[in-house]
């Protein structure tokens, strides 16, 4: 299994609306990035994420679950942009934000902390794990 992290402005899409749509998921769409783009595409079903509020939250709030592998991105015609779907798991007991994340010398190589603009971004087994511990979760 591999780790992820997907950012979405929560006034867009949020956390809430990812929990509504239950085991079937959602597609996350809208990507036009051909870094994230290719993230997408190494993802496989079964794949861990965490949910990124951004703008005035920044804060990481709950883990969702790879449920299809990429595939064309619906909101587009053009045949570059792939997409993957995606389940809420559970929420984090305690969410943890980018100031948290910036504190923690352990998470300093951390691609939110390097690139904190890219919408799709790999994260660690070691930063998962470090992020779980911070925010109190066991999932």
């Amino acid at each position: 299994m591999r780790y992820w992290l997907f950012k979405s402005e929560p006034s867009t899409w949020s956390w809430d609306q990812q929990v509504a749509k239950g085991e079937v998921g959602e597609e996350w769409d809208g990507v036009r990035n051909y870094q994230a783009r290719n993230f997408m595409r190494d993802m496989a079903v079964g794949d861990r994420g965490f949910f990124y509020h951004s703008q005035k939250e920044k804060s990481v709030v709950g883990v969702v679950e790879v449920c299809a592998a990429a595939h064309p991105d619906s909101t587009t015609e053009d045949d570059r942009w792939d997409c993957v779907d995606i389940k809420a798991v559970a929420p984090l007991k305690r969410p943890v934000s980018l100031e948290m994340i910036k504190a923690d010398p352990r998470l300093s190589e951390m691609v939110l902390v390097k690139s904190a603009r890219l919408s799709v971004q790999p994260v660690t087994a070691e930063e998962w794990q470090i992020i779980l511990e911070l925010s109190g979760s066991q999932i």
